[in-house]
């Protein structure tokens, strides 16, 4: 098949995993279940955040775009996954592979970066107190943000380019849950070293760049807080970074397993496994890794779900005006 119209005409079958295929409307309900908790919990954080004006520091301003990231990265690929595991044969056109495998590593460049930023916030909030409301303005925080998207969404373009330029054939079946370049890669009739060159060049510099950076905040922040006299400064200083250090750890831990070895130590069935950890559980956890860890999230949710009527008899004991137990009329009526 040369790399013409017929090309983009053609259209692919995603794999998946053929031995779980009898379990399919089981697959299905757990992640759809998923799903659901994936949009509800991020969406719950951003609503937290912005109802909050408590939380209305750089440190939340980037917790919320991560959130509203999640959602949007999640819903490149899950919503094909739910309608391939009811459909026997998991087509998906080259147009909409291509389009997939674009979002996907745009947004998760993105959110790269983002923890990025998120590091180096903690890194001026910790190591240099004093420049922090200076270093760390709104205007600052817009321009850190709209970087990591920038960034996010130009540095995909190469591959793509690359990528739809390279004549396919074979059995048009991608061994993977969703369009990735390491998967069209293998059904190339040409040489592809040079892709494959570019492609590991490419995501170890994405990848390893931003890690670097965020372990040399931590490196710095360790520095600091092990001079922090009293164990109640320590846990306040590292309770501040645990949640954005778990995120971290499992983001890079199984984007770096998968996208940095070598094409020939890919087994497909453990790119499948891992795709699933990175592309659904990661998003799933990190809306509970920010509300179980972290004190000010969990005031803001407990503040939300608190009942906000309190009893006349109670306002009574406590010797507080009747008066205001009542909504106001007008509230009412207009509901």
């Amino acid at each position: 098949m040369e790399a013409s119209n017929e090309t983009w005409e053609v259209e692919f079958f995603l794999v998946g995993f053929p031995d779980l295929e009898r379990f399919h409307l089981l697959l299905f309900s757990l992640l759809l279940f998923t799903y659901v908790l994936i949009l509800g919990g991020n969406a719950v954080i951003v609503m937290l955040i912005r109802a909050n004006p408590h939380l209305h520091v750089p440190m939340y301003y980037f917790v919320a775009i991560l959130s509203f990231l999640e959602v949007w990265y999640t819903t490149v690929t899950i919503p094909k996954m739910l309608a391939n595991l009811l459909d026997s044969r998991k087509p998906i056109s080259y147009e909409g592979c291509l389009l997939q495998v674009y979002f996907f590593h745009a947004l998760g460049i993105t959110e790269a970066c983002l923890l990025t930023a998120m590091a180096y916030d903690r890194y001026l909030a910790i190591c240099k107190p004093l420049h922090y409301p200076s270093a760390m303005t709104p205007k600052s925080c817009l321009w850190l943000a709209s970087g990591c998207w920038a960034c996010g969404f130009t540095w995909p373009v190469p591959e793509i380019i690359l990528l739809s330029t390279l004549p396919l054939c074979g059995a048009r079946r991608i061994e993977h849950l969703f369009c990735d370049f390491p998967s069209l890669l293998r059904l190339a009739c040409a040489d592809v070293s040079t892709s494959t060159t570019t492609d590991f060049a490419l995501h170890a510099f994405v990848i390893l760049g931003p890690a670097a950076l965020i372990l040399f905040s931590y490196v710095k922040i360790l520095s600091v807080v092990i001079k922090i006299r009293g164990s109640a400064g320590r846990r306040k200083a590292f309770s501040t970074c645990a949640s954005h250090l778990t995120v971290v750890l499992a983001f890079f831990g199984t984007t770096g397993f998968m996208y940095i070895r070598p094409a020939q130590s890919r087994p497909s069935y453990h790119d499948k496994v891992v795709a699933v950890i990175y592309a659904v559980l990661t998003p799933l956890f990190n809306p509970l890794i920010y509300s179980l860890r972290n004190k000010e999230i969990q005031e803001a949710l407990g503040n939300l779900m608190k009942p906000q009527w309190v009893s006349p008899c109670k306002r009574s004991r406590e010797g507080l005006p009747i008066a205001n137990a009542l909504p106001p009329i007008s509230s009412v009526t207009s509901g």
